[in-house]
């Protein structure tokens, strides 16, 4: 059996974790170049993390599941939040006459949310996950408010990044405590548990929203749904505060600082690395944002506001790491996980799969509305046919690595499945094709799509100890975020730069100085009916960019094989009996 590298093991000082694992249970065998979640080297455990795996020791079997059914009640709030929020989007935005922002609206809130799970990753080691959990329930409930509320799109953008930071959080933390409860071989057992609530939310989001709009407003949308998901969630903190509480009497306490307020938050701005939060996620928004924003910028790429972004954006970056390697206290982003091709491989995944998604996706609502003449429930049923095959097929995929414990193989085998899904997009979307067709896609991409992803999620924290998994998902969700953001730059750059133009062009010359005012509200798109002639110019305008969306998207799924290539070939059922002896009472 080969020794793992300092590296590879993730160990500070070159300290070989799997010797330390081997020393300790001779009898157990690991596969080469694989890492286990042992802590035996607790020494550098924080306070977060030692606090958690005390629950799991004092806690019983009846509590274990008892979070389990809590956690799930929670997903399928939250989950029917999110659909209900996606299905109003275009409506909310067309109420200020600003649907062709739907994506730069994202773009922020897509790279801001995925930055800010590396500083909870850390905030919930070092205070505890029942902190963080409270914590992105606020920043939920401040962003539902807003967007309950707002009176111009410049309120509900910055709503939008409030909520989906907020979304983002809560399914980390989400995440993270499961991954403390459960073991390798059996987590995305309960990850995909998790996720069946959206197999309900699929189709109950969509008409609730459509309700909602129909009958009261969208505004009361929001704030109904988040009075529901701040209820279910208060059992969740009730049991985490309860247990927090046994372990402490236990002697898991964490000590004093003896710090003052200003001291205090001083040591947690260094701890947290705010500078480099800050640097990372303007410099990523700054560069993605021109995209979008070009089509009404005075000069197009020679406006002096595009190329400020443009360079104060990679200035930023540039900035980040030079930070990072020379400044930082601590470091905000641990570059040394991307050493292992492991984990660079799955989270490079991630970033690709999210990518190509959102560049075809990211208008794709409106799309069956206009063109096909779908209602806001029916449209959203097409869109998440997607979301509904990735969800209905996880807890399949997760039982097959509960039983082999094979982590590439499922995924180079779901790469071709996902690629034939978009590429036969690009020959049925079209005005005139039939909406089943549409569907078909939908559940190919989201089959091939689902298993993707689970692998790569598994494969990251399987790359990683115990220790390091709130960071290794955090990092995971930064290259979704990132790579859903470019996607959405992408679909807003082709949006803005060729829609427009298209309308222009394809409206009847007495409709042409309306082009503005229909390209800006969805509403205005569907006052007229389908076999008008202004009607069939926006179809034709709206079928010739998004059949340059999917093409770009399709184009660009390749990358993903050469990601997933590059994985080591673990097992982890392999791992087991060293977790199970490692770990407390888990699943």
């Amino acid at each position: 059996m080969s020794a793992i590298s300092p590296v590879e093991a993730g160990a500070p000082g070159g300290r070989d974790t799997e010797k330390d694992l081997v020393s300790t249970q001779p009898t157990t065998e690991l596969p080469d170049d694989s890492k286990t979640e042992s802590d035996s080297d607790s020494g550098h455990v924080q306070e977060g993390v030692k606090l958690v795996e005390a629950i799991t020791t004092v806690w019983s079997q009846k509590s274990l599941w008892s979070t389990f059914a809590l956690l799930w009640i929670v997903c399928f709030v939250s989950a029917l939040l999110a659909s209900i929020d996606t299905s109003l989007s275009p409506y909310v935005t067309s109420s200020f006459s600003k649907h062709g922002l739907l994506a730069v609206i994202n773009i922020a809130a897509r790279v801001i949310g995925g930055v800010v799970p590396l500083s909870l990753g850390k905030i919930i080691d070092i205070r505890g996950r029942m902190e963080g959990f409270v914590g992105s329930l606020v920043i939920i409930t401040i962003g539902m408010i807003m967007k309950a509320t707002c009176q111009n799109v410049e309120t509900y953008a910055a709503a939008q990044v409030f909520t989906w930071v907020g979304k983002v959080a809560l399914g980390f933390i989400i995440n993270v405590f499961v991954a403390d409860i459960t073991t390798l071989k059996n987590r995305m057992l309960i990850f995909a548990i998790n996720s069946t609530p959206n197999l309900a939310t699929t189709f109950a989001g969509p008409k609730i929203a459509e309700l909602f709009y129909e009958k009261v407003n969208f505004r009361w949308a929001f704030g109904a749904f988040t009075i529901i998901l701040l209820v279910v969630s208060l059992p969740v903190i009730a049991i985490l505060y309860y247990h927090e509480r046994k372990a402490k009497k236990l002697g898991i306490i964490r000590p004093e600082s003896g710090r003052t307020p200003l001291q205090s938050i001083i040591h947690y701005i260094g701890e947290f690395d705010v500078v480099g939060a800050i640097l990372i996620s303007g410099g990523f928004v700054l560069i993605t944002l021109p995209f979008s924003l070009v089509s009404s910028a005075s000069h197009s790429w020679q406006s002096a506001s595009i190329i400020v972004m443009l360079v104060m954006g990679v200035v930023g970056l540039a900035a980040f790491v030079i930070w990072e390697r020379f400044f930082a206290r601590v470091k905000f982003f641990p570059f040394e996980f991307l050493k292992d091709r492991t984990f660079l491989g799955a989270v490079m995944s991630h970033f690709v799969v999210f990518m190509t998604t959102f560049i075809w996706d990211a208008y794709y609502s409106s799309y069956l509305q206009v063109v096909h003449g779908l209602s806001i429930s029916i449209s959203n049923y097409v869109l998440n046919a997607y979301s509904l095959t990735s969800y209905f097929t996880g807890p399949f995929v997760a039982l097959y690595i509960h039983m082999t414990g094979h982590v590439k193989y499922p995924a180079l085998v779901a790469v071709p499945i996902y690629l034939l899904g978009t590429a036969l997009i690009i020959h049925f979307r079209v005005p005139g094709s039939q909406v089943g067709y549409l569907a078909m896609c939908q559940v190919l991409v989201g089959f091939g799509v689902g298993m993707i992803g689970q692998m790569a999620q598994l494969a990251t924290m399987a790359s990683v100890r115990h220790q390091d998994v709130a960071v290794a998902l955090a990092i995971y969700g930064l290259f979704g975020s990132v790579g859903s953001s470019v996607g959405y730059a992408v679909a807003g750059g082709l949006w803005t730069n060729i829609l427009p133009v298209k309308l222009y062009e394809y409206l009847p010359e007495d409709s042409k100085n309306m082009t503005a005012a229909i390209y800006g509200d969805i509403n205005k798109q569907m006052a007229y009916p389908i076999g008008t002639p202004v009607r069939d110019a926006v179809i034709a305008a709206y079928g010739d960019v998004m059949r340059k969306m999917v093409i770009v998207g399709s184009a660009l799924i390749p990358l993903t094989i050469i990601c997933v290539a590059v994985w080591r070939n673990m097992n982890v059922k392999k791992l087991e009996a060293v977790e199970r002896r490692a770990r407390g009472n888990v699943f």
